[in-house]
């Protein structure tokens, strides 16, 4: 029920301010695109094989 409330209270304000929708999809995307990176490190990492440079560069810590 809660997951509801707060689906038609996003459908609202994105219907009130159209920008929203850029923000929201942009923000996933880069969420979706993050844990992608994360699971493919850690995929990686599980098997022994060497992190690309570009990698150790972004995800050291």
């Amino acid at each position: 029920m809660l997951i509801g409330f707060v689906l038609i209270c996003a459908g609202i304000l994105i219907a009130l301010y159209p920008p929203l929708l850029s923000i929201v999809v942009a923000g996933l995307l880069i969420f979706l695109g993050t844990v992608v990176l994360v699971t493919a490190h850690a995929g990686r990492r599980a098997r022994g094989q060497r992190t690309p440079r570009v990698l150790d560069l972004f995800l050291r810590y």
